[in-house]
């Protein structure tokens, strides 16, 4: 909008020049004819008025030309005057007036920008501002679950299946079944994790906070256990490693 207003301001003034260059150039082509038709000779030669015609002219072209250079370097000389550093106006610096618009453009904007903050927002699938949970969107978090729990699994047996995209936790995790322990319903952290899993994988609604609560705690307990066995595994490594070492020497 400001380029377009710009083109016209520009275009409109281009065109006033054009105009008082045709004025000036027919006004001065008459007041010539005129000067030759009133001298006795009607001619070009020993016709003073014509001199003092084209002087008067040539005057005015050369005081338009130096006023407008003069404005084009004061303009120029205040620009170059304009600190390039960022620096904090203070109420000197410009007109009282112009220092309270500044002011109260300023506080304007900071309480929109206040005003525009989000509050209590709570969009599906992704954690509340403010809570613990915020900036987690819930089904990328549960779903990234699964290759670190994939990983500890083949530490623990290293012919555990490779992972399938489609396949269910309860059946690609089939093997560590044995390890974790049971709930009173007889259900075990891999049977919550397999069902919030699914509603992530397939569900349109996205997962609420409590079911991301209840898959994250499952998956975390599945992660600790396997942790727990890897450890159990190197420590009796280390144990064995030891006896051999003592019965050779």
């Amino acid at each position: 909008m400001l380029s377009f207003r710009g083109t016209i301001a520009e275009g409109c003034f281009l065109l006033l020049l054009l105009v008082i260059a045709c004025a000036l150039a027919l006004s001065a082509a008459l007041l010539l004819s005129q000067a030759v038709r009133t001298t006795p000779n009607h001619s070009y030669a020993e016709n003073y008025n014509l001199v003092v015609i084209g002087a008067s002219y040539v005057v005015v072209l050369v005081a338009s030309l130096a006023f407008c250079l003069k404005r084009r370097l004061a303009v120029r000389r205040k620009l170059q005057r304009i600190s390039k550093a960022y620096r904090t106006l203070q109420k000197g610096d410009v007109p009282k007036s112009v220092h309270e618009y500044i002011l109260q453009e300023y506080t304007r904007t900071c309480l929109v920008a206040f005003e525009s903050q989000p509050r209590d927002g709570v969009q599906e699938g992704w954690g509340r501002p403010g809570s613990k949970y915020a900036g987690i969107q819930f089904r990328r978090a549960l779903l990234d679950t699964i290759p670190e729990i994939d990983a500890l699994a083949h530490l623990v047996i290293p012919r555990h299946p490779p992972l399938r995209p489609h396949d269910r936790m309860l059946h690609q995790f089939r093997f560590i079944l044995p390890l974790l322990p049971k709930d009173k319903d007889g259900l075990t952290p891999l049977h919550y994790y397999d069902s919030v899993i699914q509603l992530a994988r397939h569900s349109c609604k996205e997962p609420t906070e409590g079911e991301y609560e209840l898959g994250w705690k499952a998956a975390g307990e599945m992660k600790r256990i396997l942790y727990e066995c890897r450890l159990e595994m190197l420590e009796g490594a280390s144990s064995t490693d030891l006896a051999e070492s003592s019965d050779h020497d």
